[in-house]
């Protein structure tokens, strides 16, 4: 493989991260001015900000004809959230839930979860199907915005005084950092997908399993970087919004937009329809029962998670390089590992429920 690929590779993927710091510092700060609730601020501001990435590198996948890139990385993407992100920072210190999460946003992500599920069966995602995911990026936005509002009304934010000098430097520092940010990222995500389709190339793999695993990772570091520092901080409502956030954020708008850089929308792979977007509903399934039955995500928890991740990850790598183990290893998965964790979730719903009740009785 030429060195000048990984360099361009490596080089997309620091702009992209460098990017999406100084878009997600200047829109935190910019919202925190304005005293938006830090859920609020990490389900919108943070997770469009850290998502970002995955936007740039969607849309210009998209109006390159790489498609299977596109959809990989966004699938990838919300996989690599929630099994990596979550479980790692929940080993680490475990997560305390915001009720509003069970109630509200993670029943979202499973719904939009399941109808890209739903709006792929055909085998491609269509403009008209990226504009149903856009007026649900639209809708849910709406949503929040109701809800940020009747948070401040119940407990009002300090004014800030922008007459101030140092409010005004404030305001011009924040969108001095939010347009710098959208520069890196444009330049980034043009190097990053050249890189990208370059390497699957040379190592002979389609660019689907280099969506769903490289580009994945490498356009999630933002969301790494963001949750594992706000729950060292104790900003746990950030910590978990974000990557709620970012999932849904994922599925609606860098899909929808996606799709209308794509002359023909974009195409679904069997492979991915088959496997890889039924492991990113179930995900997203598994999220209700662990948040709902302690109200936090513990260590065991993020430990399941953690793990679940290094398997899906070790399958792919198993099936683009079509090991002789991959028939005994998807077999251990599919009648014992798989089994015993829905097992393991049923009885921790269950336990949960009963304790509500008899706790309100």
């Amino acid at each position: 493989m030429d060195s000048g690929v990984l360099v361009v590779f490596v080089l997309g993927l620091i702009l992209l991260i460098g990017g999406a710091e100084a878009l997600v510092r200047g829109a935190s700060g910019l919202a925190a001015q304005m005293g938006v609730p830090s859920l609020i601020i990490g389900l919108t501001v943070v997770a469009f900000g850290t998502g970002s990435p995955e936007l740039a590198v969607g849309v210009r996948a998209a109006s390159l004809g790489q498609v299977d890139l596109a959809v990989g990385n966004v699938v990838g993407s919300n996989i690599f959230n929630v099994l990596f992100i979550l479980g790692l920072s929940a080993v680490i210190r475990p997560i305390s839930v915001h009720h509003q999460l069970v109630r509200i946003d993670v029943p979202i992500m499973i719904l939009v979860s399941g109808l890209l599920f739903f709006l792929s069966l055909d085998g491609r995602i269509s403009r008209l199907d990226g504009l149903v995911l856009l007026a649900g990026m639209v809708a849910y936005s709406t949503l929040l915005i109701q809800l940020g509002r009747r948070q401040r009304i119940v407990t009002p934010a300090p004014a800030i005084d922008v007459g101030r000098a140092g409010g005004r430097w404030a305001w011009v520092r924040n969108g001095a950092l939010v347009l710098s940010g959208l520069v890196l990222l444009v330049m980034g995500s043009n190097w990053l997908v050249r890189g990208a389709v370059a390497i699957a190339g040379a190592l002979g793999v389609s660019e689907l399993v280099i969506g769903l695993t490289v580009v994945a990772a490498g356009t999630s570091l933002p969301e790494v970087a963001t949750t594992v520092v706000a729950g060292l901080r104790g900003e746990r409502d950030i910590a978990v919004g974000n990557v709620v956030g970012s999932n849904i954020y994922n599925i609606c708008a860098v899909l929808g937009i996606s799709t209308l850089f794509a002359p023909h929308g974009l195409e679904v792979a069997s492979a991915a329809l088959r496997f890889d977007i039924p492991v990113m509903v179930v995900v997203a399934i598994s999220c209700l029962p662990i948040f709902f039955a302690y109200g936090m995500i513990m260590r065991w928890e993020g430990a399941l998670f953690f793990g679940y991740w290094c398997a899906y990850t070790a399958y792919v790598i198993l099936l683009a390089s079509q090991h002789d183990g991959l028939a005994g290893y998807s077999r251990v998965m599919r009648f014992f590992v798989m089994p015993l964790t829905v097992t393991t979730l049923t009885v921790v719903l269950y336990r949960a429920i009963r304790r509500k009740r008899r706790d309100s009785g």
